[in-house]
């Protein structure tokens, strides 16, 4: 039976291709064109971020919400709704303006008023649906930066019969990120008297926990993996929230993340330096050549090249990294790319590594879109060694490229990566269990090794390019729980 159209708002702090840091912003982007093009009505709300690029875009304000007051304690905030087309899709998203809270040089800041720049954006979601007179059937929340959405419709709005039927969905994308902040900032939330919502043994402590407030009053709660879902339940990755979590475990679910093939396809690829197929791989290899040249790497076919695309901090594994490749660069013939920025030690052991192996390391301090695409598409491995990963994309789009990941066994990594038994020639990575640098060094000599086996390497690659983990399988998920959860009473 075909699923009956809804109304979702979706209210996301990142918003790909406007407004992104990181993974967030490509789900948050995915998921709602996915939605769109599947037929229902579906609102985005992100900020109006001075750093969103506006060339190209047609930007006019809302009818009826040009200007907009609102208190939040002392506090009176003038904001406006302006309304975009995503480029292509047809898919409308509406920004928040308000210069006093966006108008800076970064999404994220340490500014004493980061949390009023997000409680501006949940009120602004709900008082935008009012405006409009669109009774949502879901309002699908997006980390600790619109998590106090939920407790709103359940309390500030709960009088506006528009929200009468309205259910909310809390995503969460990385638990470390949960919005904590001092409890004097209570009375800048907007709650007006529904202050004893809130979690009180936090309040006694004096902090404010976002993202908690979330789980506690989201309708469901939803994860980037299935793995990470279990996970988040242990106290190893809990980060503190996971005795609540296993409260409302019920109402938690894990979907893996999508990926989009009409930007992570080598058939169609625009970025790289050649375009390839399973049956047809001759693209892939002028990729590494152009790779290797353009990166300052000695072009040797020959040798395997591991890539690595990542943010540069501690969870992403880097510290064994540090303590495995320059070693094994001394011991084996390969040569590694990196494309990345963030902590200062490990950028300054990527530049330092560059020095020691010139020819065979390389580093790229920075990002660059269309460098991580021929990463993608030139480098033999790539290289995930997390601490723990939600969901992780990187490792489905080397699956597409035929380049086979290197990774630990956890979140969506392990989700998305079948280790390679040789004997069947099945699997499509190579997965380590214990985060150590033993775990590690066993994972990259088990890849160097299957690499010099043409016909496994060849069979795994085929494996790879083979899996589908489109919008079009994971979306549909998304929809079923939408669906089932608006008919609850």
């Amino acid at each position: 039976m075909p699923t009956k159209p809804l109304k979702i708002c979706l209210a996301s702090p990142e918003f790909a291709p406007l407004a992104k840091t990181g993974g967030l912003a490509d789900v948050s982007a995915a998921l709602s064109l996915y939605l769109h093009r599947a037929g229902h009505d579906v609102r985005v709300l992100i900020p109006r971020y001075r750093r969103i690029n506006e060339q190209g875009l047609d930007i006019q304000p809302v009818k009826g919400m040009a200007s907009i007051r609102m208190r939040l304690g002392d506090r009176e905030i003038h904001f406006g709704i302006d309304r975009t087309t995503l480029p292509d899709s047809g898919l409308p998203v509406y920004l928040l303006r308000c210069p006093e809270f966006f108008d800076r040089d970064n999404i994220y800041t340490q500014d004493p008023d980061e949390h009023l720049r997000f409680v501006l954006l949940s009120h602004a979601a709900l008082q935008m649906c009012q405006r409009m007179a669109f009774a949502p059937d879901i309002v699908s929340c997006h980390d600790w930066q619109t998590s106090l959405i939920p407790l709103f419709l359940k309390s500030v709005y709960a009088w506006d019969e528009l929200f009468r039927k309205t259910r909310s969905t809390l995503t969460i994308h990385n638990i470390g990120y949960q919005g904590m902040f001092p409890a004097w900032t209570l009375g800048e939330l907007g709650l007006a008297g529904a202050e004893h919502h809130l979690h009180q043994d936090d309040l006694k402590d004096g902090v404010i926990n976002f993202l908690k407030t979330g789980i506690m009053y989201a309708d469901l709660v939803t994860t980037v993996s299935p793995t990470y879902a279990r996970e988040i339940l242990g106290e190893d990755y809990g980060m503190g929230l996971n005795g609540l979590l296993r409260e409302r475990a019920n109402s938690l679910f894990g979907i893996l993340n999508g990926v989009d093939y009409d930007e992570w396809n080598p058939a169609t690829d625009k970025l790289i330096p050649a375009n390839f197929t399973p049956a047809d791989l001759s693209g892939k290899a002028r990729c590494k050549e152009r790779l290797m040249v353009e990166t300052g790497l000695e072009p040797r076919p020959d040798r395997p090249l591991i890539g690595i695309v990542s943010r540069l901090v501690g969870q992403k594994g880097f510290d064994l990294v540090e303590n495995v490749v320059p070693a094994l660069l001394a011991e084996r013939d390969f040569a590694i790319t990196v494309l990345g920025s963030g902590e200062r030690l490990f950028e300054d052991f990527f530049n330092w590594l560059t020095h020691r192996y010139p020819g065979r390391a390389s580093f790229y301090q920075g990002f660059s879109n269309e460098l991580a695409h021929w990463i993608e598409a030139g480098a033999d491995m790539f290289l995930m060694p997390s601490l723990y990963e939600p969901s992780g994309l990187n490792q489905m789009y080397s699956l597409k490229y035929g380049t086979v990941p290197v990774v630990r066994e956890t979140g969506g990594l392990a989700d998305s990566v079948d280790q390679i038994i040789p004997a069947s020639a099945t699997g499509t990575g190579i997965l380590f269990r214990d985060y150590n640098a033993e775990g590690l060094n066993w994972a990259l000599n088990r890849g160097l090794d299957f690499y010099a086996n043409e016909p496994l390497w060849q069979a795994v690659v085929q494996n790879g390019m083979q899996q589908d983990f489109s919008w079009d399988r994971q979306g549909a998920l998304y929809v079923q729980l939408f669906s089932e959860l608006s008919q609850t009473s």
